[in-house]
């Protein structure tokens, strides 16, 4: 039989390396790009946008649609790849245990 205290303890420390998980995504930043590199964005772990950058062949007015096309997928390519370092920082605080649902970190 497992003892309640014990399993407790463990699940404080991996709350606490959840913690700490949470703090250095938060940090990291990661770059998406689109059009072959013309569009990039900068995020961090929070998904908030840090730097945009645009190639200026693609300023163009009769244009815009394009333009905003590939800024949302510079944007998603970046999200995609905070999601897949989250997972990734999950799965080693947790052992691979799965947390089912559960929206980490933020």
């Amino acid at each position: 039989m497992m003892n309640i205290q014990g399993i407790m303890k463990q699940a404080q420390a991996m709350q606490k390396k959840m913690e700490e998980m949470q703090e250095k995504l938060a940090q990291e930043e990661v770059i998406g790009t689109s059009g072959g590199g013309m569009v990039s964005v900068v995020l961090n772990g929070k998904y908030e946008m840090k730097k945009i950058s645009l190639d200026k062949s693609l300023i163009v007015a009769d244009e815009v649609d394009i333009l905003e096309d590939l800024i949302l997928a510079a944007y998603n390519d970046a999200k995609g790849k905070v999601d897949a370092k989250m997972q990734s920082s999950v799965a080693d605080v947790t052992g691979g245990l799965n947390l089912g649902g559960l929206k980490l970190p933020f």
